[in-house]
């Protein structure tokens, strides 16, 4: 009976201490100095120089992952389009899916980048998908009208 019960103590408390294991495993706690990574503010590839949360960031994610991936060199929203355009990408007022939305206007000073998930062949409307507008790593969409094209440069390859 005391085996049994001693055998009933070490599975309660290895089944109580899994989440913490996990946990401590999946952040690398625990690991040499500086070498521990934190799952919510990686990268988006290993060489990003985007800052995680902001508009840039998401941007560049969204290229990766249709696999377009632009240059990490861009800076802040604001110079995305000079740059782009001096890296050879064609820079103009036409939405396209997978193109990058500059808003060279945005308020802060620093632009706003969203990424262009689709466009309406009938009203020429297009939909953005864009992170910190409404919050810090936020991310939101928008329906974008055809007449506002004309206020904002678009990326493409």
């Amino acid at each position: 009976m005391k085996k049994m019960v001693a055998l009933s103590v070490v599975v309660v408390i290895f089944m109580m201490s899994m989440p913490i294991i996990v946990l401590l495993t999946a952040t690398n706690v625990g690991a040499l100095a500086s070498a521990a990574v934190s799952l919510f503010d990686s990268p988006a590839n290993a060489s990003d120089a985007y800052e995680y949360g902001e508009c840039t960031y998401w941007v560049a994610l969204r290229r990766i992952q249709i696999g377009e991936p632009i240059p990490n060199t861009w800076g802040n929203a604001i110079t995305w389009a000079t740059r782009a355009a001096a890296d050879g990408y064609q820079v103009d007022h036409v939405p396209s899916y997978g193109a990058i939305m500059q808003d060279p206007l945005a308020p802060g000073g620093l632009g706003h980048v969203a990424f262009v998930e689709s466009v309406n062949p009938l009203t020429g409307a297009w939909k953005i998908s864009e992170m910190n507008r409404v919050g810090w790593d936020e991310v939101d969409e928008r329906i974008m009208p055809a007449q506002a094209a004309s206020k904002y440069n678009f990326i493409h390859n």
